[in-house]
């Protein structure tokens, strides 16, 4: 495909996303869609990522009921699937129905081969395997339907950081981009912050004032804004707010769209007790603390590499095991 082709194949399929899904605006659904061209399939980390895992000798029909909460982001698990050597049946998700379908026919198009190994399936009921991707009520669901067979069955996860106050204007502007990118609605969005005591949140403010535009002109998420802000007033809720992002003290990992809850620590020892006692919630932690181990920099969220999965859970592991 040249590469005037490929823009414009690009540019029809993020425009198709968002008429079927405003959430998914044009520019996220092309940011989404540049990070796993890059991430996950380049030649050499496909290649460095299949090596890791024994070859299959089964070819089993694996049915994965996708998410749809960002663009596309029910495609690592299509691809590991497919590079594990079964077959795809693929649920995709009503909020993302068009971008995995064209992802997988282009694919297909690429390697018509492919084609007796991807189906595109309303019912999951004859599949030797299951991935499953929802909330905690939809995981109940799942795990009662698809205990009886091998499964990997996903539950709300969300992502939190911890400041020191020694960040620099450059690593608070990148958070701002790990909370609110795809409009805060990724596992893999910052919704709590751990901070000291004490802590000014000026700076933090200051430097994600440049963003005001871009969420408050999008109609959905400043109804969700305008809802939340309304309800920390009218019950009186202790509240910061810059115009476009509220943030208020909280124990939950887990808050509203436009809100960030905060918690303030004494000494690092507290904040990986709360991480520990949390872990089954959290998908990922940035931080630049020296004491934490493990943490995602600043503004790299949603980078994930093809060996970042989703709960932790080693996808191909399950997959090349079955």
């Amino acid at each position: 495909m040249a590469a005037t082709e490929n823009t414009e194949y690009l540019q029809d399929l993020a425009t198709a996303a968002y008429r079927k899904n405003n959430w998914f605006t044009p520019e996220n659904v092309l940011e989404s869609l540049h990070a796993i061209s890059q991430k996950f399939l380049s030649e050499e980390n496909l290649v460095n990522w299949a090596n890791q895992y024994p070859e299959t000798t089964s070819r089993l029909k694996v049915g994965v009921i996708m998410a749809g909460n960002i663009p596309a982001v029910g495609f690592h698990d299509a691809l590991s699937v497919l590079i594990s050597g079964h077959i795809l049946w693929a649920k995709p998700s009503s909020d993302d129905p068009v971008i995995i379908q064209s992802l997988l026919q282009k694919l297909i198009e690429i390697e018509p081969g492919m084609a007796e190994q991807i189906l595109f399936v309303d019912r999951l009921n004859d599949s030797d395997a299951y991935i499953a991707t929802g909330s905690d009520n939809t995981a109940r669901y799942f795990h009662y339907y698809f205990s009886k067979k091998p499964n990997i069955i996903r539950k709300n996860r969300t992502s939190l950081a911890v400041l020191t106050g020694s960040e620099s204007d450059e690593e608070l502007y990148a958070l701002g981009k790990d909370i609110l990118q795809y409009y805060g609605l990724g596992c893999r969005n910052v919704s709590k912050l751990m901070v000291p005591q004490g802590y000014d949140f000026t700076k933090f403010f200051i430097a994600i004032q440049s963003l005001d535009t871009l969420y408050l002109n999008h109609h959905k998420y400043f109804n969700n804004y305008e809802y939340n802000k309304s309800i920390l007033l009218v019950n009186r809720v202790l509240h910061y707010d810059n115009g476009f992002l509220m943030l208020t003290e909280s124990p939950a990992p887990v808050s509203p769209i436009s809100v960030v809850h905060y918690e303030m620590y004494e000494n690092i020892e507290q904040v990986k007790e709360y991480l520990l006692e949390n872990s089954e919630k959290i998908q990922c932690v940035v931080s630049s603390a020296d004491a934490l181990t493990g943490t995602v920099p600043f503004g790299k969220t949603q980078e994930p590499a093809l060996s970042d999965f989703a709960d932790n859970v080693d996808t191909m592991a399950f997959l090349t095991a079955l």
